[in-house]
C-alpha cells in the first residue's frame, strides 16, 4: 500500500457576479419567453375580433397563426446572427443590454394592432431582440460559471423561457383574454425593458471574452462557416432546428387547438393549457442536460427526439376529450419537447471557441427558427388541409423528430471535455 495522500481538488468558490450574471441571463429569456408566449394565448381572441363577416373563423385564426409565428420565427433568426455577432464584438452584456430594450419596447406595440398583418410587423421586429437574447445569455452564463456547474447552469437558463411562458398562462388565468379584452396582455410586456437598468450597474463582463479578443481582431461570422467550423455550424443548426419546429410546428399549436376545442364553454382553458406545458417545460430543461451531463451528449439528444415523438403522437391521436388524460399529456410533451432547451445551451457552446462563441450559437439556434418558421407556415396549410383538424396537423410535424434521432450520431461527444478556447 502505497503511502501516498489523494489531496482532492477544492471545488471552485461561487462568487456574488457569478450570481449577478446567472440572474441576468435567467430573467432576460424568462421575460423572453413571456414575449415569445404571449401571441399563442392572445392569437385566436384576438384574431377573431378581426373577421369579416361570412369568414371561416377557424380557417382564418389558423392562417395567420401560422403567419405571424413565421414572421417571429424569421425576425429571431435574423437577432440571433445581428445581435450573436455583437455580442462578440462589443460584449455579452451591452449587447444583451439591448436586445432586451429591443424585445419590451417593440412587443408593446401589439396592443395598438387593428388588422392581423400588424401582429406580423410586431411580431418580426420584436422578435429580432428575443433571438439576439439567448445566445449572449447562454455565451456570457458558460463562460463565467466554473466548468463542472455547465449542466446545471445550461437546465436553468432552459428553464427561464418556460417560467416566461408559465407567466403568461398565469396572468392570462387571472384575467381571462377574449374578443374584447386582449391588448392589455401586450402593454405588459413592455415592463421588462426595466431590467436593464439591473443588468448595466451590476452585472460583470466576461472575462474570457475581454482576454480572447484583448489582442487580436476577430472575424466570428466568417469563422463560423469557415472550413474548421463549418460543419459543426450546420449540426447545431440541425439539433436547434429539429427542437423548434417540434415547439413551433406543434406545442405552441396546443392552446389555440384548446380554445377551438373547448374555448366557447371553458373560456381559460388555453390558460391552463400553457401553463401545464409550461410547468413540464420548465422540469424537462433542468432534466435534459442534466441527463446530458451522466450519460453523454449523443444518446441524451437521442432520447429526448424518442420520447418527444411517442408523447406527441399519444396528445395529438390518443386524447379524445378534455379532462385528466389529456392535461397530463400536455404537460408531458412540455416536459419531452423542451428538454432540448436545456440540452442546447449545453452542447453549442461547446462547439465553439470563445471568440466566436455568441455568434456560433446564434448562427445555429436561430438558423434553426428560419427552419421552424417554414414549419409554423406548413403546420397552417396543414390546418386548413385537414379541414381545421388539429390533431391530423400535429401528428405530421411531430415526425421532425425522426430526423434528429438520425442525425445525431454524426455530431462529435463533448462530454467531459473543456470549452474550447
Amino acid at each position: 500500500m502505497s503511502g501516498e495522500t489523494t489531496i482532492p481538488m477544492a471545488r471552485p468558490r461561487v462568487k456574488t457576479s457569478h450570481y449577478a450574471v446567472l440572474a441576468a441571463a435567467f430573467f432576460g429569456w424568462m421575460f423572453d419567453g413571456y414575449e415569445m408566449g404571449i401571441f399563442p394565448i392572445v392569437a385566436s381572441p384576438a384574431l377573431q375580433s378581426m373577421v369579416e363577416p361570412g369568414v371561416d373563423v377557424k380557417a382564418f385564426v389558423g392562417q395567420w397563426m401560422g403567419i405571424v409565428t413565421a414572421a417571429f420565427l424569421l425576425g429571431a433568426a435574423a437577432g440571433g446572427w445581428v445581435f450573436g455577432w455583437l455580442g462578440d464584438k462589443i460584449g455579452r452584456v451591452r449587447a444583451m443590454s439591448i436586445s432586451i430594450l429591443a424585445y419590451s419596447v417593440l412587443t408593446g406595440l401589439g396592443g395598438f394592432a387593428t388588422e392581423p398583418w400588424h401582429f406580423v410587423i410586431v411580431r418580426f421586429l420584436s422578435g429580432l431582440g428575443m433571438g439576439g437574447e439567448w445566445s449572449l445569455g447562454v455565451a456570457l452564463v458558460m463562460e463565467v460559471w466554473p466548468a463542472q456547474y455547465r449542466p446545471l447552469m445550461a437546465g436553468v437558463i432552459g428553464a427561464a423561457s418556460n417560467v416566461g411562458f408559465l407567466l403568461v398562462g398565469m396572468v392570462s388565468k387571472m384575467h381571462a383574454v377574449t374578443p374584447e379584452s386582449w391588448r392589455w396582455m401586450w402593454f405588459l410586456g413592455v415592463l421588462p425593458a426595466v431590467f436593464v437598468f439591473f443588468i448595466r450597474l451590476f452585472v460583470p463582463e466576461s472575462e474570457r471574452w475581454q482576454e480572447a479578443v484583448k489582442n487580436q481582431h476577430t472575424t466570428p461570422l466568417r469563422e463560423v462557416f469557415g472550413p474548421r467550423h463549418l460543419s459543426h455550424t450546420l449540426l447545431g443548426v440541425l439539433f436547434a432546428a429539429v427542437a423548434l419546429i417540434g415547439t413551433w410546428g406543434t406545442v405552441q399549436w396546443i392552446p389555440v387547438w384548446i380554445d377551438q376545442w373547448v374555448g366557447a364553454s371553458i373560456p381559460t382553458a388555453k390558460a391552463d393549457a400553457g401553463m401545464l406545458a409550461a410547468i413540464g417545460a420548465i422540469a424537462g430543461c433542468i432534466a435534459g442536460p442534466l441527463i446530458g451531463g451522466a450519460i453523454g451528449r449523443r444518446p441524451t439528444y437521442f432520447l429526448l427526439c424518442l420520447t418527444s415523438l411517442i408523447v406527441m403522437f399519444a396528445l395529438y391521436r390518443g386524447a379524445h376529450e378534455y379532462g385528466p388524460l389529456l392535461k397530463f399529456l400536455i404537460f408531458a410533451a412540455g416536459f419531452t419537447t423542451a428538454s432540448f432547451y436545456g440540452w442546447l445551451p449545453l452542447f453549442l457552446p461547446e462547439l465553439f471557441p470563445t471568440r466566436m462563441r455568441a455568434t456560433g450559437q446564434g448562427v445555429c439556434f436561430n438558423s434553426g427558427r428560419v427552419f421552424a418558421a417554414v414549419g409554423a407556415i406548413s403546420a397552417g396549410r396543414l390546418i386548413a388541409y385537414f379541414d381545421g383538424d388539429y390533431t391530423k396537423m400535429g401528428t405530421v410535424v411531430s415526425c421532425i423528430y425522426i430526423v434528429g434521432m438520425l442525425v445525431i450520431w454524426f455530431a462529435p461527444e463533448t462530454k467531459g471535455k473543456p470549452l474550447p478556447e
